[in-house]
């Protein structure tokens, strides 16, 4: 993966997003918590998207590569250094959903971020981390239908919660202004400016 095209700015906002997240991603396994103990297994598999958002909203602002994998990883790890209680193993966790984004956008060389890509990364976060979970997390003890229902609601999860929801997060940002030299800016500006 190469940084060479990173600028400081792209770090600084990366880095931003993902200790904000990091502490969004705390906040979301307590309500986790909850609704698992009224859902059982299903309950974290509803929310689960919202622990690839980071990825997206990285990816879809900079549009460059690596920052998905590399939002994801740093959200993992201040996640860990604030209080999560699952400890570094969480980190490898982050690079797995990271990584399950990154493939996505590297697979349209780093050229498409539209509505469809960015769903599709939340789906790519939701399969890579559900192989990982499937072997550290025992699922094959469920029964196969409980698995299958699972593994389908955390892809709608993280098309939804990490794809659309991600994509309004970043789209909010970028009409403040505060991304305006960032390739979404950029881009807003481009569609501003063009003819009717």
């Amino acid at each position: 993966m190469k940084l060479s095209g990173w600028k400081l700015r792209d770090i600084v906002v990366m880095s931003s997003l993902s200790v904000v997240f990091a502490v969004v991603y705390l906040l979301f396994l307590q309500i986790g918590v909850v609704l698992t103990g009224f859902m059982g297994p299903m309950g974290y598999e509803v929310l689960f998207g919202i622990w690839f958002i980071v990825s997206i909203i990285a990816a879809y602002i900079l549009r460059k590569p690596g920052a998905a994998l590399l939002s994801e990883v740093v959200a993992g790890a201040v996640e860990v250094l604030i209080g999560n209680a699952v400890g570094p193993i969480l980190i490898l966790s982050a690079f797995v959903q990271g990584l399950g984004a990154e493939a996505v956008f590297a697979a349209t060389r780093y050229r498409s971020y539209s509505v469809r890509t960015l769903m599709l990364a939340g789906i790519g976060s939701a399969v890579f981390s559900f192989v990982w979970g499937y072997f550290r997390s025992g699922f094959a003890a469920l029964s196969w239908d409980l698995v299958l229902a699972m593994f389908v609601v955390r892809l709608v999860s993280g098309a939804l919660l990490a794809g659309l929801l991600g994509r309004w997060i970043a789209d909010s940002l970028a009409r403040t202004g505060v991304l305006r030299s960032f390739p979404i800016g950029k881009e807003r500006r481009a569609r501003h400016d063009a003819p009717a």
